[in-house]
């Protein structure tokens, strides 16, 4: 059975995107469309990481991170953004397991799967 992946993005397009992208390297993906919905998602069904866009309205992914790591600690959590790694880490006390850039690339993709989930 593939690990399932949540992924968190107002943008449905990007989060399909990403989905596809996820299921070459065989991996399910479950799709929130806001922070709060992914909140309710991860209370009913468990998964292996969860991957967010830093913009979002109504919760940002930093605020995500930031719920997901007091209820999961270990779960690893993956920020999507156009920022650098160093401008997100400092915004916060909660570093994400790891960063994802725009414009997504299936090598960026692969190795972070590597480091995280394998």
């Amino acid at each position: 059975m593939a690990k399932k992946i949540l992924i968190v993005d107002d943008n449905p397009n990007m989060s399909t995107l990403l989905s596809d992208m996820l299921e070459v390297f065989d991996y399910e993906s479950i799709r929130a469309g806001d922070g709060a919905e992914a909140l309710q998602m991860l209370k009913k069904q468990s998964v292996a990481m969860v991957i967010t866009d830093m913009r979002m309205p109504n919760m940002t992914g930093l605020e995500l991170l930031q719920k997901v790591k007091q209820d999961n600690p270990d779960l690893p959590v993956v920020l999507i953004s156009g920022y650098s790694v160093g401008e997100i880490q400092n915004q916060t006390g909660v570093q994400p397991d790891g960063f994802l850039g725009k414009p997504l690339m299936m090598s960026d993709i692969e190795r972070l799967l590597n480091s995280l989930l394998r």
